[in-house]
């Protein structure tokens, strides 16, 4: 079953009231979870560090990222509240953590997996206690390249099989050649195919990828979706995804970096319905009737008639024998074989040639 990301992100604008309404229209959708983000805006971003083109566009001002992220932090007093309402709504609880001591926090509060953004992949240190934390793993591929990717499961693997931080960069091409360390990322770690742009052109989104991911490393893979509406999500899931993320907001209207990109509560709901219906479209993979298709093989397949009257022991000819539907007899197949032999009886036309 595709895992559901409700992507609340920072969609709370700082307001509390907000935050708990973004859980309740994530349940409302029918998400397995919805996830927030966790940082410390001054550990974050320096003060010289300035807006991305999106933020600039989204916010409709200039200025420092920093300024931006303080008023878009998650209070670390919310959180314990913010999980238990979403428990109480049958969801998971999730948040990215953007630095060590966020991570320790939220993997102390008892999320259920860690998710690596985009922009963490490259970050060795960080990556390395973010698979150090003993929980599953979900590698969010933005921006990157293959080798990145290649890099940074050498490191979840050094992590997962090491005591202290490597010494270089040689001990982590170590890990990554060991077989059984490679095995072990199973069942721990799911990459996701991802574009790093609000929105993302549909020229961009180069879902193609998900298969080079997925051939590459041998991974399950799934599909941060940046782009307008879900036509995106919902090719992502029928080319295969494991998991869905999707940012969503109450108002596409808000003030915000994220809410001009993100989907509305009545979308998100329409695109987990159809996740979920897509996935039933999939089936198992046997090419054989459904179960429907019976009746409707019996009525819709023709069978082996005679064409015209035929005598009892008469030689038949191709000129003999026709096909229609009769809901029984011999199929038409079998018409090649019967040229040559002896007719068992007489036969009206149209009458059905059985065994």
């Amino acid at each position: 079953m595709v895992y559901v990301i409700a992507e609340a992100g920072v969609n709370h604008n700082g307001q509390r009231d907000m935050a708990f309404a973004l859980v309740d229209a994530a349940a409302e959708a029918g998400a397995d979870a919805v996830k927030f983000q966790t940082f410390d805006a001054e550990k974050l971003a320096s003060t010289a560090v300035s807006k991305a083109a999106y933020q600039v566009s989204s916010t409709g001002e200039a200025g420092g990222q920093r300024e931006m992220l303080k008023k878009l932090e998650l209070p670390r007093n919310w959180h314990a509240e913010l999980r238990s309402h979403a428990l109480a709504k049958g969801m998971d609880f999730m948040s990215t953590a953007f630095d060590v001591d966020s991570l320790h926090f939220l993997v102390e509060l008892g999320v259920p997996m860690i998710k690596v953004p985009s922009g963490e992949l490259t970050n060795g240190p960080l990556l390395w206690q973010y698979a150090r934390a003993g929980k599953p793993l979900v590698l969010s591929t933005g921006m990157a390249t293959l080798s990145d990717v290649e890099q940074a499961l050498g490191i979840v693997c050094h992590a997962l099989h090491s005591d202290g931080e490597p010494a270089s960069t040689d001990e982590i091409w170590h890990s990554w050649s060991n077989a059984a360390y490679r095995a072990s990322l199973k069942g721990r770690v799911t990459l996701l195919h991802c574009t790093t742009q609000y929105p993302t052109a549909a020229g961009e989104v180069n879902l193609a990828a998900m298969d080079t991911l997925a051939q590459a490393f041998g991974l399950p893979v799934g599909y941060s979706d940046h782009t307008e509406g879900i036509t995106a999500s919902l090719a992502a899931v029928a080319r295969g995804a494991v998991l869905i993320e999707k940012h969503f907001t109450l108002d596409r209207n808000l003030p915000g970096p994220d809410h001009a990109a993100s989907l509305e509560p009545g979308e998100l709901v329409t695109m987990v319905r159809e996740i979920r219906a897509i996935e039933q479209m999939i089936g198992d993979g046997v090419k054989g009737p459904q179960a429907s298709e019976w009746d409707s093989r019996r009525a819709g397949r023709q069978q082996v008639v005679a064409a015209r009257g035929i005598a009892r022991g008469a030689i038949l000819v191709r000129e003999d024998l026709t096909t229609a539907r009769c809901g029984e007899g011999l199929p038409p197949t079998e018409l090649w074989n019967l040229v040559g032999t002896a007719a068992a009886h007489d036969f009206a036309a149209g009458e059905v040639f059985r065994r």
